[in-house]
This record gives C-alpha cells, structure tokens and sequence, in this order.
C-alpha cells in the first residue's frame, strides 16, 4: 500500500487537510446519527409492538455494550488493515440495521437492529483518529479535533429533524429505507473519495513497550484514560436523558422549555467545541485545559443540582454546563495522542473511547435509580461528582505523558 501518512514535522496544504477533516466529521456525523436510529421511534414502537420502557431500555444496553466491546476490537483491526475499509464495512453495516428496521415485527427484529447498529458505530472511532492522525498535519490537529467533536453534536441535532419531518410525511418504515438509502449515499460518496481516506498500516515500534500487539494494555495511561471517558460521558448520559424531567420537577418549567434547554446545551457543546480547538492549538499542556474544562462544568452542575437556582438561572447554568466541557473536547483527544505509543493509534483508541459505551451503559441505570424515587438533585450533583473525578484521571494521563512526544 502507498503511504500517505504524513511526518509529524510536514505541513500538508490547507485544502488537503480541510478536506480529510471535513470527510472524517462527516463519518463522525454519521456515527452519532445512528445512536438515534431507534430512541427516535420509541413511541412507535411502544404503540406498534406493545413494548416497556424496560424493553426499549435493553435496546439501548444491547446497542452501547455491542459498541463498546467492537469499539475495542475495531482498533486491533484498523492498525492492522488500515482505516478506510472498516469504515466501508462500518457504513454498509448501518445501512444493513436501517433495513431491517423498516422490515421488524417484533422484539427480537429489534435487537437485531440494535446489534448490526451498535456493531458499525463500534468502528468510527478508531478510524476517525488514526485517519485524522495520520493525513493531517500537526500544526492543524487541535482544529481538526475540534471539528471532529463538533460534527458528532450535529449528528447528534440533524436526527430529530429527519425523523421528525419525514415522520410527518411517510410510514415509519418508509422512513427507515429512507435511511437505509442515506447510509448507503454517504458509502458511495467516501468509496468515490477513496484516496483522501487512506492510510498505511502502522508499523510497531521497536522498543519492549511494543513488541506484541497487546502490549499496549498493560501501560496504566491507557486504563486512566479509559477511566476519563467513562467518567465523563457518564455525565453527558444524565443531561441527555434526565434533564427534561429534572427541570421539570424540580423547577416547574414547560417540557418545551426543558427540550430547548437540551438542545441548548447541546449546541453550546458545539461552540465550545470550536472555541476548544484554538485553545488546543495554543497550549501544550492539554490535560490542564481538560481538567480546568472538566472542574468548571463539574461546579456548575453542582449548581444546578443543589436547587438554589430558580428556573430560568438554572437552565442558562445548565446550558453553560455544556459550553465548559465542550471546550476540554478538543484538548482531551490530544492528550490521548500523546498517550498512544506508535503504531497503536487504532487499539489505544478504539479501547479508550469504548470507556463512552461502558458510561453510556451504566449510567442510566445507576442514575436511573435516583430518578425513580424523586432524588432529582441528587442526580444532577451525582452527575457533577463523576465529572469531578473525571479532573483526576485528565491530570493523572497528564502525570504519566510528560515530556513524551505525541505518538
């Protein structure tokens, strides 16, 4: 395979580094499409197939424990093949489960949804990283962090409106092989922009830390940053399922103005997203900024859990929430660059990042506890907690990479 993977030292062209950054956020976007494919059309399903919240809640336990495990797996696979064909296997995956969607009669077509689903956003990860690492220059890898994270918030925002819209318009499962049509579109376009995706397979270093492809595991920087991610979207599981009812109860407000709210807070996460890649660009030391982003979010929620806040304070506090963390987005995937020994680009991701799928897990249920008997702010502070602990794992992958050179 012909290389096009850049040396650290070399500066590509502004036009070819914003295309590869564009295509890989477009991937990006994709992937946080999919987390949406089936908590959109809950309400369907519950009318359709007579189906619990319980039921439609191991959909999504069934979805992030598939990921996260294939997230895992993925980066062993992406160092080995190379990134561009698992994300064509990732993409023609989602276009299989937006098929079989539109086709399901039951439960059990359901989770097969959810397995084929939570098995092709499983690959992105790793492949968006080691794409991004290798094509792009470094001058341009904090931005191209920042835009990264930012288009998953998009992905994120662009699935309500479809299902929505389309919703109005055609049967569910018309919507799906609309879907499934979609998917397919983005394969055929990132197939015929082939080349910009390329990368050669990662040669291991020659040093003891790298002479087996598992090695890698047993370096404790790894598991500290898996420890961040858990931690950290553990929280961002809390605002995305319980904040509705928790503004509503605790502070009286419209279920209107507790979704705007949301979506508030997910579009300052955007912002701060794109305000984070210029601070990452400009300081080096990246778990500072991550642990300053993370401690600043972890009060605010802290304020809006204790209660002493009224509606409107506590919703423009909450939302503010989301522009802090937004900020660290950027910095902490180059601390997890400088973190990844060369050659494991994929694995060290794909592993770390599979910590979003474990908290994505738990934290509904553990949380999930609180909300059932009334503890509303208790759920938010608990939720500002875990971001608290997340500070001391940033700064404990910032210990162990000191004055090592980026991977």
């Amino acid at each position: 395979m012909t290389s096009t993977t850049l040396p650290a030292s070399l500066s590509a062209p502004f036009k070819q580094d914003a295309s590869i950054i564009a295509l890989v956020g477009f991937a990006h976007a994709s992937s946080h499409f999919s987390h949406l494919l089936l908590p959109l059309m809950f309400p369907v399903f519950i009318k359709e197939f007579g189906l619990s919240y319980s039921e439609l809640g191991l959909l999504m336990s069934t979805f992030f424990v598939i990921s996260g495990l294939g997230q895992a797996g993925a980066g062993f696979a992406v160092d080995r093949l190379g990134a561009r064909p698992l994300l064509f296997l990732a993409l023609g995956l989602l276009v299989l489960a937006c098929g079989v969607a539109s086709s399901v009669t039951g439960y059990s077509g359901l989770l097969m949804v959810a397995a084929l689903a939570g098995l092709g956003n499983a690959t992105f990860h790793p492949v968006d990283f080691t794409i991004l690492n290798l094509r792009v220059s470094t001058p341009r890898l904090g931005h191209a962090f920042s835009a990264h994270g930012l288009t998953g918030y998009l992905g994120w925002a662009a699935a309500p409106v479809f299902f929505s819209v389309l919703g109005s318009w055609y049967h569910w499962r018309t919507v799906y092989l609309i879907a499934a049509a979609l998917y397919f579109c983005i394969l055929v376009l990132f197939i015929l922009l082939r080349d910009k995706l390329s990368t050669q397979v990662q040669t291991q270093a020659a040093d003891a830390s790298a002479e087996h492809s598992m090695a890698f595991m047993k370096l404790p920087v790894v598991w500290w940053c898996f420890a961040y991610f858990l931690l950290a979207v553990a929280t961002l599981s809390v605002v995305q399922n319980f904040s509705i009812p928790i503004l509503k109860a605790m502070q009286g407000v419209s279920f209107e103005a507790a979704t705007s709210t949301l979506t508030a807070y997910m579009l300052c996460s955007a912002l701060g997203m794109f305000v984070g890649g210029f601070v990452a660009a400009r300081i080096a030391n990246s778990d500072h900024v991550v642990a300053v982003a993370m401690a600043v979010g972890s009060i605010l929620l802290a304020l809006c859990g204790s209660g002493i806040l009224g509606a409107l304070a506590t919703m423009v506090v909450l939302v503010s929430t989301g522009f802090a963390i937004g900020i660290g987005g950027p910095s902490r995937d180059m601390m997890i660059r400088r973190a990844t020994p060369k050659g494991a680009t994929g694995r060290v991701f794909g592993l770390v990042y599979s910590g979003m799928d474990v908290g994505s897990s738990i934290s509904p249920v553990l949380f999930g506890m609180f909300m059932d008997r009334g503890w509303y702010g208790a759920t938010l502070f608990g939720a500002a907690v875990v971001l608290a602990f997340s500070v001391v794992a940033a700064l404990g992958v910032g210990r162990l990479t000191s004055g090592r050179p980026p991977g």
